[in-house]
């Protein structure tokens, strides 16, 4: 891919029926800049100048993250190289911005930009500035860039076309090379790392790297019917991330780009679960002041989750399974048909096949749910992602607190690794949540983690030595045989790590 090669007929697609537009892959709305302009100053007028600096500023870096990974998604052979100029292309088929000649857009030296609509609205409806003001550019750039280079890039305007320059510079550098001229403008930059909106996304990718045979299995067959609009139906206690699974299928289908919609099944009273899933038109009911989109119609051309499916009504099962065969939905109160074009993707933490041997739940509604079927494992049956998913979600717990990268001490992971967990890969991200808060130093110790996991163990599935040794060669790994840094990992000398290794092969 080269950046002159994007070009807005291929990158803009546009649904006429669905009303819905796409630029690079992402649901895309066509907005006056005006109107944005007009927007700005009432935010500056009811924020002051600092808080709309932070808001616009947060806004584009959240722009500029999603931007990198749907064309990460489209040229996933692209260089880094590539990926920056194409950042720059981006901005330009976006009419956020014209490129000055000869300057290289996007890269980590910067770039000057000739044209700046932010700085063109910010001057028509705020004045002439006396500091630069182009922030949802800026974020952008940053947000890009961090996403691109997978470090903390922080991307600052030093002249402004609002400020009377002739042009609008950005200068691009890691977030340590600042120093301390970061300093003023600290409290408007985003935390580092992806923006919320990703970060299920980026813990998920940190799954896949599972060394359990069974986890391994579930996802290469995910991958597989991802490529197919089949019904799947996912199984596994709650919290073994059966959400996150469903999320990873529709990322990885053609349906991508349309929504991916959830609703919970069980937490809904049965009265109104039929208007969230069908809706209703207006007057169908008392309350009914409009007419009401379901989330069946809703979805579009993308993904519905129904969680906990087993928790639906015998009525609400009937009227589910009559719209999955005809392909059509009625809304409460409306006497004809819409499409039903979403794919379905359901999940329930019961034995939906004893369940139905019970008469609890329709047979021809579970076998139209579970055209492929994909169970996830217990997070006790795989002692052996433990440790490695506790730290990729200890890293995006950082990356969410805004601390630096931590690691978790020997104490923490002989208490992480003889803990039940009940609640699956939820109790361990929300304990390294905990942990990211709380931790006084840049390792986890047991004391951070949660009461009743730094307890007494509740089964040992090893002697102290076995867990030592897999301790230290885990740290070995991560730091590609380096003792010394295995050893400040581990908290112990190099020394002391020498004798163990030694033991250990005796």
């Amino acid at each position: 891919m080269r950046a002159e090669d994007l070009d807005i007929t291929t990158l803009l697609s546009a649904d006429a029926e669905a009303g819905a537009l796409h630029f690079a892959g992402l649901r895309a709305l066509i907005v006056d800049a005006g109107a944005l302009g007009a927007l700005r100053r009432d935010v500056v007028d009811a924020l002051g100048v600092a808080g709309g600096r932070s808001l616009l500023t947060r806004f584009g870096y959240v722009q500029g993250w999603r931007a990198a990974e749907a064309l990460r998604g489209r040229f996933a052979s692209a260089s880094a190289h590539a990926m920056r100029d194409a950042g720059g292309r981006l901005g330009v088929l976006q009419g956020m911005l014209r490129i000055a000649p000869g300057t290289g857009p996007m890269t980590p030296e910067g770039a000057t930009v000739a044209a700046s609509y932010e700085a063109e609205q910010h001057l028509q409806h705020c004045g002439r500035a006396d500091a630069p003001v182009c922030w949802t550019l800026a974020g952008f750039a940053s947000g890009y860039l961090s996403c691109v280079e997978r470090r903390d890039i922080v991307v600052l305007e030093d002249r402004c076309v609002a400020c009377g320059d002739r042009s609008c510079r950005f200068v691009a550098r890691p977030r340590e090379a600042w120093g301390e001229t970061l300093t003023p403008h600290a409290a408007y930059l985003p935390p580092a790392g992806p923006p919320r909106s990703e970060r299920a996304a980026v813990t998920l990718e940190d799954e896949l790297q599972s060394r359990s045979p069974a986890i391994q299995r579930t996802l290469e067959l995910a991958r597989r019917v991802a490529a197919v609009d089949s019904s799947v139906l996912l199984l596994g206690d709650s919290g073994t991330g059966k959400d996150r699974l469903a999320r990873f299928i529709h990322a990885r289908s053609r349906r991508a780009a349309a929504p991916f919609l959830a609703v919970h099944c069980g937490a809904i009273p049965e009265p109104l679960l039929e208007s969230e899933l069908f809706g209703h038109a207006r007057g169908a009911f008392t309350g009914a002041t409009r007419d009401r989109v379901g989330m069946l119609e809703a979805a579009g051309a993308g993904t519905l989750f129904l969680d906990e499916v087993g928790e639906m009504s015998p009525a609400m099962q009937v009227k589910l399974l009559r719209a999955l065969q005809q392909r059509e939905l009625r809304r409460v109160g409306e006497n004809h048909p819409r499409p039903l074009h979403a794919r379905i993707v359901a999940a329930t933490h019961r034995d939906l096949a004893a369940a139905v041997e019970q008469g609890g739940f329709r047979r021809d509604l579970y076998y139209r749910l579970r055209v492929v079927e994909l169970r996830l494992p217990p997070l006790r049956a795989r002692q052996e992602d433990i440790l490695p998913l506790a730290r990729a979600l200890l890293a995006s717990a950082c990356a969410r607190v805004g601390r630096s990268e931590m690691s978790l001490g020997t104490a923490a992971c002989e208490r992480l690794l003889h803990h039940s967990w009940p609640g699956n890969v939820r109790e361990l991200e929300n304990a390294m949540e905990r942990a990211a808060a709380l931790a006084a130093g840049p390792q986890v110790e047991a004391d951070d983690l949660p009461d009743d996991i730094a307890a007494a163990p509740v089964k040992r599935t090893g002697s102290l030595q076995q867990l030592e040794h897999a301790a230290i060669v885990e740290a070995l790994g991560r730091h590609g045989g380096h003792q010394q840094r295995a050893a400040a990992e581990l908290g112990i000398s190099p020394s002391t790590l020498y004798r163990r290794l030694r033991k250990q092969r005796a």
